[in-house]
């Protein structure tokens, strides 16, 4: 009896990854098909397209900025360059990782213009601003208010702690952590060594860990 449970265990493992392999590649190919009749004029398409990943590129740029007038800014900037560049996808990438090529671009010269990551709060950073501002409009009306209250609590301590980094450990981790990227994409994306993305990554790790214990003792 007990030499079952591994293999059901196993055997379990193995449909759910079949199973997010499948959704993976039906997203995908909804995708491609929705790029195409974009390409082709369809406003329709694009704005599906857009609001498919709107949310993400959002939250994206809330937990870089913290500053929900920041995040905005960065979401249409990568719109913008998605729609004038959408023409080059080719496909041979998962969509949402070249839009988060163009995203991780264009939050880089925001930052350059605006020097908004630091290794305090963000600039603009406010206690009493919602942290999911764009997160209600697309989230069901059938929430509950505690359920709402208790995501912008959680999304406003994930903000306040990624703050504590500097950029370039803060950048490795939303991309890591947020977008499931693999190393071997950071390093790709950023330009730099597989190993330095896992060095500031575990780094950066570390300084959460000390962090959140300091701040246990001291609650």
């Amino acid at each position: 009896m007990n030499s079952a449970l591994p293999r059901r265990k196993a055997n379990l493992r193995r449909t759910t990854g079949m199973a997010e392999m499948s959704l993976d590649a039906s997203l995908q190919d909804e995708d491609e098909a929705l790029i195409a009749a974009a390409l082709n004029g369809s406003a329709y398409a694009w704005e599906k397209l857009v609001r498919r990943y709107e949310s993400r590129v959002y939250n994206h740029g809330m937990r870089l900025t913290g500053n929900s007038s920041d995040a905005m800014d960065l979401m249409q900037e990568v719109f913008l360059g998605v729609y004038r560049n959408l023409h080059r996808f080719r496909g041979d990438a998962k969509f949402s990782s070249w839009l988060f090529r163009i995203a991780h671009n264009k939050a880089v010269d925001l930052n350059r213009r605006k020097k908004l990551f630091t290794s305090s709060a963000p600039s603009g950073w406010d206690e009493d601003e919602p942290a999911d501002v764009y997160a209600g409009f697309a989230s069901s009306i059938e929430d509950e208010p505690d359920m709402r209250l208790r995501r912008q609590q959680q999304n406003r301590q994930v903000m306040q702690m990624l703050a504590m980094l500097p950029v370039e450990q803060r950048m490795v981790v939303e991309l890591k952590v947020f977008q499931s990227l693999t190393f071997e994409e950071i390093a790709q994306l950023q330009d730099i060594s597989e190993n330095t993305a896992k060095t500031r990554f575990y780094t950066a790790l570390k300084k959460l860990k000390v962090e959140t214990e300091e701040t246990d003792v001291l609650s």
